[in-house]
């Protein structure tokens, strides 16, 4: 029995180093870790350009100029346009101002401008008529109030034009969609053809006789677009 007795207690050392063999080990580490996404910070880059793009969108200011001008009107008044370049409009905020001012009163005397451009029209038309029906002197003495009426009409057509196209530009561009004032510049594009027209064909009639009817449709058409350019502002 005595015998027995070490091979007993060495079989059940084996056993019990089998058994603690086969028990895993905890990993204490991974346990008392914390998640990486937990700890990790917030990039320095995106804070600072969080806080930039605020500060911009704070101090952003609207545009002193509309996005869309006539081409005179950037020729004059644009950003690098002929009066900003010889700073004698400077383009400010209260530059601005005293511009819009300019504006409306340019644009009272381009209405004004018109009305008696259209009293020009009415009487050359009295007198276009008398002349195609005179003979002997008073063909010579209408023919001579026709030529200056037209110098008349030719001068104030030009000056009302001019303060139209040079006149500065408003505070915002021109809306979409159709407008009495995109009638009044669309007419305006019909009787400035009929003016250049007219005036030609006066000169051509003179050798060529033939060209009466068509230089009379001319001046007619030029009187109808003006006319009608004049109501669509009363609206």
């Amino acid at each position: 029995m005595t015998s027995l007795r070490p091979l007993a207690f060495l079989s059940l050392l084996l056993t019990s180093l089998s058994l603690l063999a086969q028990t895993p080990a905890t990993d204490t580490t991974s346990r008392n870790a914390p998640a990486a996404s937990d700890t990790l910070p917030v990039p320095a880059d995106e804070s600072a350009n969080a806080l930039l793009e605020g500060l911009a969108d704070a101090n952003e200011t609207p545009s002193l100029l509309p996005q869309k001008m006539i081409f005179t009107q950037r020729a004059f008044w644009g950003p690098k346009g002929l009066l900003r370049v010889t700073n004698m409009a400077p383009l400010s905020s209260a530059g601005r101002a005293k511009e819009l001012k300019i504006r409306r009163t340019m644009l009272v005397a381009h209405q004004i401008g018109g009305f008696v451009t259209l009293a020009g029209f009415v009487a050359q038309g009295l007198l276009g008529a008398k002349l195609y029906n005179a003979k002997g002197q008073e063909y010579a003495d209408t023919k001579i109030w026709h030529e200056r009426m037209a110098s008349y009409i030719n001068v104030s057509y030009g000056t009302t034009l001019a303060l139209s196209l040079t006149a500065p530009p408003p505070v915002v561009g021109a809306k979409r969609g159709l407008s009495w004032i995109r009638v009044h510049k669309y007419l305006a594009v019909v009787h400035l053809a009929g003016m250049v027209a007219t005036n030609v064909l006066a000169q051509k009639i003179q050798t060529d006789s033939s060209l009466k009817p068509v230089h009379r449709a001319a001046a007619y058409t030029t009187f109808g677009a003006y006319a009608a350019s004049i109501v669509a502002l009363t609206f």
